[in-house]
């Protein structure tokens, strides 16, 4: 049905448009597709199947879950190795193998979290720069800092909902957010029509439709979460700028993390490289956040299970009005105290919380100033991509 719906938009849209009207971006400066799949080996020539109008056909139901145990940015030591050594290889499949039957057979609860199946010979999920780290931050973006790239992660302060990511309301993730492996919900659903690609996230339910009937992108007064997708076919490969970006999303896991400016371009690469392997990769470019741009690759495989579960999750979520009103009850006993001759730190919101912060003792904003509820302080917790 949803595909039905595809095509008879797109041939509305497409009737609509001049054939001939260029796309943006296609002097786009960044790097050809790096193909981790094949592990460092030489291309297969495995031959990309097409869809019944003939674009390479993409689709299916995707998930980054085998890319557990490669860290988003190299180990300094590795340098610009790209690939493990059979050594190491062996270990991390050995690794994916024990986590296999541990996960199958351990489950305590009805909750269990997604994990790898396969092992892959990426260092990291950062290919470019060579050296496979994060470019710094500039020294404008740095100014930006503020408690809400942390959200619920951090110690805070939460006095409006502001001060959240918008992950923890259930807004969304980003472009990036979406796709980068976390504890569950990993899925990403691509249906194709004449004239688009849709891609679908498990977590937080975005939809994106990427165009590729040659539209030009919209007015850059225009600003969007999920932002202006323009894309176009390079023979198997599926290429997409996308603009028109808001300055309220991050590059992270969850999209959590420094917010990235609303200048910055994301160019996607999409490609099947054999039947069960999509490899997917992106750059970004945001000279007003980051030194220098940055390019990520890694496979995406077939979901286990093969559907995107329903992710019960809805603006404006419980989780903001219960930690707005720990906050406040917080704000009341520091008051309380106060007017009795005690003076002490804030709680931190983390407290006691063994996955975040250290373990979160002493660590929220006024927890060394004494400050009195309204007067509270101190610095930026450190940009956080963690997961629940």
């Amino acid at each position: 049905m949803m595909t039905r719906a595809l095509v008879f938009l797109a041939t509305a849209v497409t009737i609509a448009l001049v054939a001939s009207l260029p796309i943006a971006g296609q002097g786009s400066s960044a790097p050809p597709l790096v193909i981790t799949a094949l592990n460092g080996a030489a291309p297969t020539g495995y031959v990309t199947p097409r869809t019944p109008w003939g674009d390479p056909d993409l689709q299916g139901t995707w998930s980054s879950d085998d890319t557990e145990g490669i860290p988003r940015d190299r180990p300094p030591a590795l340098g610009t190795q790209l690939y493990q050594s059979d050594q190491e290889y062996a270990a991390r499949v050995k690794q994916v193998e024990a986590n296999i039957v541990n996960r199958e057979n351990n489950a305590t609860s009805t909750f269990r979290n997604d994990f790898a199946r396969r092992a892959f010979r990426q260092t990291s999920i950062i290919v470019d720069p060579p050296d496979g780290r994060m470019p710094a931050f500039t020294a404008e973006a740095t100014k930006r800092r503020a408690s809400r790239d942390r959200g619920t992660f951090g110690d805070g302060p939460f006095d409006s909902t502001e001060d959240f990511t918008l992950y923890d309301r259930c807004i969304t993730r980003g472009i990036v957010g979406s796709v980068l492996r976390v504890v569950y919900g990993n899925g990403n659903r691509i249906v194709q029509a004449p004239g688009m690609v849709a891609i679908s996230y498990e977590m937080i339910h975005d939809t994106r439709v990427m165009y590729t009937d040659g539209r030009p992108h919209v007015s850059t007064n225009i600003r969007q979460l999920l932002v202006d997708s323009r894309a176009r076919w390079e023979g198997d490969e599926l290429v997409v700028e996308t603009t028109n970006l808001t300055d309220r999303t991050s590059i992270g896991g969850n999209g959590n993390g420094l917010r990235h400016s609303a200048k910055m371009v994301i160019t996607e690469r999409f490609r099947r490289v054999a039947s069960d392997i999509l490899q997917y990769q992106f750059t970004v470019d945001d000279p007003v956040t980051y030194e220098k741009p940055f390019t990520m690759s890694f496979p995406l495989t077939p979901l286990d299970g093969g559907l995107l579960l329903p992710y019960d999750c809805h603006e404006g979520n419980y989780a903001i009005r219960q930690s707005l009103g720990a906050e406040r009850a917080e704000d009341d006993k520091v008051a309380a105290d106060f007017s009795r001759g005690v003076i002490r730190p804030r709680r931190p919101v983390q407290d006691g919380n063994p996955q975040a912060n250290g373990g979160g003792r002493a660590q929220g904003a006024g927890a060394a100033t004494g400050a009195p509820a309204g007067g509270r302080g101190g610095a930026a917790p450190p940009e956080g991509d963690q997961e629940r």
